[in-house]
């Protein structure tokens, strides 16, 4: 590890701080980039299979289709194309627009598992047993200081450094950043167990009285089961015991599907907390350091995976030299918004979850039959869940695709456009040819449409449309490309 003697040769680096799927993602693009990055992780080499997160959306899907993962994940995972809530509300996710249109339920630690070995063989460096002591920050770059296994101090210099270390962020609470918000539901439960009775949903999930809970398979023989009880709020640290877990499964679902074995328990709070800035000078925060929520709607884990894929294209165009540093700020516009909305969305699941009273019970029971036949809102509520909905904003007087996820086409020769993205590189679909010229080969790839559409789209390398035109000529489009892609 660097001392302050030596530092100066480095600064041209990225150090992030958590390795859960986050860090590793974005610590995956860097080095896939070309950046050396480093990540620094405070617990020992080893992925917990005690992980909550468990549910995969189909937008993260799409980005872990651009980088070669989803087919291998899709694997070992569930898929799981309609879900129930509150008793009546049935939501088929096959009418989305996704070649990805189901849920994936499977482990955060096999997401990690992924993730990790992606960001290894792309050249990344990893200090594991390695806490973050503090941070300082000048016009050049930043000081990290860190105190390693052998319980020496020592420090890291790089040009920027992401804290992607969780709710309760080092890197955060360094650059002096609040982070407002309040816990929304206390005591809940969560196990991992066999059953005897498997049940007749995939997922499973429904709120009665004081008491909700929800079951969902991992494939493994085990069935992660989350649950509360409005009238038991302990600490986070009192015993767990599966008999508890039982009662309240039973009380919230009719049944406990004849629970034993667990292999661990835990109990937790929820918060909902969002840092007002995600970007400090050369420090940038993402994934559960810069918001958390509830669990409703499996959000966290893909939110925080979102968050690393609009980041990491920019820090490598910036760091080598192809963008300048305003690009960074995109970041902050395009990702705030969204964890705000997420926020919302997953807060409104678990307060209808909570209902307690007959006139708030009615009123759910009224929300789920408006998704129930009102087919946009209901498209419009799983584009948001799915993260499949968003948009960025554009500039004005922007074509109308800018801003937008752009699906997953066809592209002529047989080929799709989330095979053309791998490797981090800009897309440009183009119906007549265009030579991406000296210099942009390993960052742009050139396709042509399958189809006989006119439309030229650029699209960044998280999948979004950067630039579009129905009618462009060669200089239009050089303009474009040298805008965006340097």
């Amino acid at each position: 590890m660097s001392d302050m003697s030596d530092m100066s040769d480095i600064t041209r680096t990225v150090v992030v701080v958590g390795s859960g799927p986050t860090g590793l993602l974005l610590a995956g693009d860097l080095a896939t980039a070309g950046v050396p990055v480093t990540v620094v992780e405070k617990r020992p080499h080893k992925i917990s299979n005690l992980s909550r997160a468990f549910v995969l959306h189909a937008r993260t899907l799409e980005q872990l289709d651009a980088r070669g993962l989803a087919e291998e994940l899709e694997a070992v995972g569930r898929r799981l194309g309609r879900f129930r809530l509150y008793g009546r509300l049935s939501l088929d996710l096959s009418t989305l627009p996704s070649r990805f249109n189901h849920l994936l339920v499977l482990p955060q630690y096999e997401v990690e598992k992924a993730l990790e070995r992606r960001a290894l063989q792309a050249g990344a460096t990893f200090r594991y047993e390695t806490e973050v002591t503090g941070l300082t920050q000048d016009a050049q770059g930043v000081t990290v200081a860190v105190r390693g296994p052998g319980g020496g101090s020592k420090a890291l210099r790089a040009a920027y450094v992401v804290g992607a270390d969780g709710m309760r962020s080092t890197v955060r609470n360094a650059i002096g950043l609040p982070f407002p918000g309040r816990s929304v539901i206390r005591s809940v439960m969560l196990a991992d167990v066999r059953v005897t009775e498997e049940p007749g949903e995939l997922l499973t999930f429904d709120a009665v009285g004081d008491a909700f809970a929800f079951l969902v398979p991992f494939g493994d023989g085990y069935h992660r089961v989350v649950c509360w009880d409005r009238g038991r709020e302990l600490p986070d640290d009192a015993p767990v015991g599966l008999d508890e877990i039982r009662e309240t499964t039973r009380r919230a679902l009719g049944r406990d599907f004849g629970m034993h074995d667990p292999r661990w328990m835990s109990r937790f709070h929820s918060d909902e907390r969002q840092a007002p800035a995600y970007r400090v000078g050369r420090v940038f925060l993402a994934g559960d350091a810069a918001h958390v929520h509830t669990p409703a709607g499996a959000q966290g884990m893909n939110t925080g995976l979102q968050d690393a894929a609009n980041l990491g294209w920019k820090l490598a165009a910036v760091v080598k030299g192809y963008a300048a540093d305003p690009l960074l700020d995109t970041y902050q516009a395009e990702r705030h918004p969204i964890g705000r909305s997420v926020l919302r969305s997953s807060g409104g699941i678990v307060r209808a979850a909570m209902a307690g009273r007959p006139w708030t019970i009615a009123l759910r029971t009224a929300f789920a039959a408006f998704l129930d036949t009102v087919g946009p809102a209901r498209r419009k509520a799983l584009g948001q869940v799915t993260g499949i909905g968003y948009r960025y904003p554009a500039p004005r007087g922007s074509h109308r695709f800018t801003g937008h996820r752009v699906p997953d086409v066809a592209l002529a020769g047989g080929g799709r456009l989330h095979e053309a993205m791998r490797g981090g590189r800009f897309v440009l679909i183009t119906p007549e040819p265009y030579k991406a010229g000296a210099g942009r080969e390993d960052r742009l790839a050139v396709e042509r449409w399958a189809s006989d559409r006119r439309t030229t789209v650029l699209v960044r390398p998280d999948g979004y449309a950067a630039w579009a035109a129905d009618a462009a000529d060669a200089g239009a489009i050089e303009t474009a490309v040298a805008a965006h892609v340097g």
